[in-house]
């Protein structure tokens, strides 16, 4: 029984990662809900969130970044609670694919979390990000406090003063839904790079 549940699982697996972002297979299991805080006061982490088109590819550039202790991808700014992957595809919910990033200030800060999300990403593109069209693909940030709105805002701000369009929204962060186990550590288990995300330094 446990061969045949191990066999089934690297099956599914192996499925699940030939299947781009944008048209993703999606079950039903249940999505966690997790409360946001700026802190963690335990360990003196710290959390950003951020949309910037398909999370795979996001997570694949935090996940490597100095100082980051964990990241997690999911599903924020909408209404329904518990949101499936299949919903937010159908733009009923209008939920952003985002990440929750845990770092440890003693190593980095949100500003340099802040620059890594505009490096990686388009935020002049105004439909999405790349190839991916759709509401729940587009840039934003969302701040957890004061001092994350000011420095995403100095960070717009700079790319303006370059010349850039940014596109991308300062929303107040809500609940954050962590997505289906499938998505999370998406190009690890499947041994590539994103598609749709380089890393650019723009400052």
């Amino acid at each position: 029984m446990r061969r045949f549940l191990f066999t089934a699982t690297a099956i599914f697996f192996t499925f699940v990662s030939n299947i781009s972002c944008s048209n993703a297979s999606t079950n039903n299991e249940t999505n966690n809900q997790s409360m946001n805080t700026a802190t963690d006061t335990s360990k003196h982490y710290e959390t950003a969130i951020f949309a910037g088109g398909c999370f795979w590819g996001v997570q694949y550039y935090f996940e490597k970044a100095k100082g980051v202790i964990n990241t997690e991808v999911g599903y924020i700014g909408g209404h329904v609670d518990n949101p499936t992957y299949q919903q937010v595809c159908s733009h009923t919910t209008g939920h952003y694919e985002a990440i929750r990033v845990t770092y440890d200030p003693k190593v980095t800060n949100y500003e340099a979390m802040a620059k890594l999300f505009f490096n990686i990403h388009d935020p002049s593109q105004t439909d999405g990000q790349g190839p991916d069209i759709g509401e729940q693909y587009l840039s934003v940030v969302f701040y957890m406090n004061d001092a994350q709105k000011q420095i995403a805002t100095k960070l717009i701000g700079q790319l303006t003063a370059k010349g850039m369009k940014v596109a991308t929204q300062l929303k107040p962060a809500t609940t954050f839904w962590v997505a289906e186990g499938y998505h999370q550590h998406h190009y690890d288990h499947e041994g590539t790079t994103p598609y749709c995300h380089h890393f650019q330094d723009k400052f």
